[in-house]
């Protein structure tokens, strides 16, 4: 199969096209500025930058399906506005292509609760793709990802490492379900072989639900030196993000949308996408064991 994958340069993008190659598929990695890119071999390269429609131009000429992995939170300025513009182009330049599946990997969130912009964004970017689109997608969300590249993850891993007494806000008593990268990517290739997965919507985790405090502990337990961590209700989100920016080099445009989505508990219904695919998922204290590692 032809597949194209936009963000290939991402943390996620940079792990699946690997992997899509080893799976036997005829990969082409769209990205802005192909001299910047090292591409894996046997990955063709395409370059276009999905907030200008007209660079978008036949990109998808036999390609049969395509991974989207575009966010923007790493740029200054409304990134939701962004990737509405880049969801939208993506959608046009496909429409009338033979491009028949697209895989979204999006955010845990239930769409009761009052979601942060973040997650706000990700769920607006899954309604474009839907609507009006040629393509069946099938998406599958995530909460935290861990491995080496991953924002959230090295949030995490620089407050653990530099503050062994930690003042934390009530959320990290919240739930969440972290999900090693290798799973998600196991995920992200085991769809494409799966008919049924087409037009639907999964929610993916790993195999332990925990408190972001736990999460935080382990981390440190594995780094070798476990955290104390005091919980107070007065520290909100805001201040926390501030706080952050203190302690971690952690760019802003990504560190204050992640920490304001963190109110809510994400825990993943996971039963459906795990009879369809099979992945055996890996424990959070060896996913945090691989990043490390990878950082190293």
């Amino acid at each position: 199969m032809r597949v194209l994958v936009t963000g290939a340069t991402g943390f996620v993008g940079g792990h699946l096209v690997p992997a899509l190659v080893e799976a036997g598929h005829e990969v082409v990695a769209l990205v802005r500025d192909a001299s910047r890119y090292d591409a894996p071999d046997g990955v063709s390269v395409v370059e276009a930058d999905l907030l200008d429609r007209e660079s978008m131009e036949g990109v998808f000429e036999g390609v049969d399906a395509a991974y989207y992995l575009v966010h923007s939170m790493q740029t200054d300025g409304d990134f939701a506005q962004r990737d509405r513009l880049a969801a939208r182009n993506f959608v046009a330049a496909a429409r009338g292509s033979d491009l028949g599946r697209v895989v979204y990997l999006g955010g845990l969130g239930e769409t009761g609760d009052v979601l942060s912009e973040h997650l706000q964004s990700r769920r607006e970017v899954e309604t474009i793709l839907t609507e009006g689109a040629e393509f069946e997608l099938t998406t599958l969300r995530a909460a935290i990802v861990v491995g080496d590249g991953s924002a959230s993850f090295r949030m995490v891993r620089e407050l653990v490492s530099k503050l062994p007494v930690m003042v934390a806000p009530r959320w990290v008593d919240n739930e969440c379900q972290p999900i090693a990268i290798a799973d998600v990517v196991g995920y992200l290739v085991g769809v494409l072989d799966v008919p049924e997965t087409a037009g639907e919507t999964y929610e993916i985790g790993g195999p332990e639900v925990l408190t972001y405090a736990e999460m935080m502990r382990r981390t440190g337990r594995v780094m070798g030196s476990e955290p104390t961590i005091l919980s107070v209700p007065v520290l909100t989100p805001n201040l926390s993000a501030y706080w952050v920016d203190l302690v971690t080099d952690v760019p802003k445009s990504i560190a204050h949308p992640l920490i304001a989505g963190l109110k809510n508990p994400v825990v993943a219904d996971d039963e459906r996408i795990r009879e369809l695919v099979a992945v055996e998922l890996t424990p959070f204290d060896v996913a945090v064991e691989r990043a490390l590692a990878g950082e190293e």
